[in-house]
């Protein structure tokens, strides 16, 4: 290969790594994408994904997605954390210090309930 193509090369391997974005998902936003997908068109490892996504979502798409937001904005928790938070549902405060144990900041008991709370009001009945 010329110097002139692996050139070239390595700027395409540079845009394509600048195009990149990464999107933290919760477990029904990932089994709304793979319905799109259509579950005929679906390999063996997505087909798995949608198995395990179908059996442990705990909230529609839709929903998990606005809760992950309020969760940032309103009560100030980590994307990472909220993702998790949302795809678990703790249904009790104790549960919910699972996913906040940090160690970065003391979060008062109200607001843990608070959470709780707004969980409660948006979980899928199964």
């Amino acid at each position: 290969m010329s110097d002139l193509n692996i050139w070239n090369l390595l700027k395409v391997i540079k845009m394509s790594a600048k195009d990149v974005t990464e999107k933290k998902l919760t477990l029904p936003q990932v089994k709304s994408l793979l319905e799109s997908i259509g579950e005929a068109n679906l390999d063996q490892l997505q087909r798995r994904a949608f198995d395990y996504v179908s059996k442990f979502s705990r909230a529609d798409s839709e929903v998990a997605e606005k809760l992950v937001g309020r969760l940032v904005t309103e009560h100030g928790i980590d994307e990472d954390e909220a993702v998790q938070i949302v795809n678990c549902m703790p249904k009790s405060v104790e549960e919910l210090r699972v996913f906040l144990t940090g160690g970065r900041k003391i979060i008062d008991v109200s607001m843990l309930k608070a959470i709780v709370s707004l969980l409660d009001e948006n979980r899928k009945l199964k």
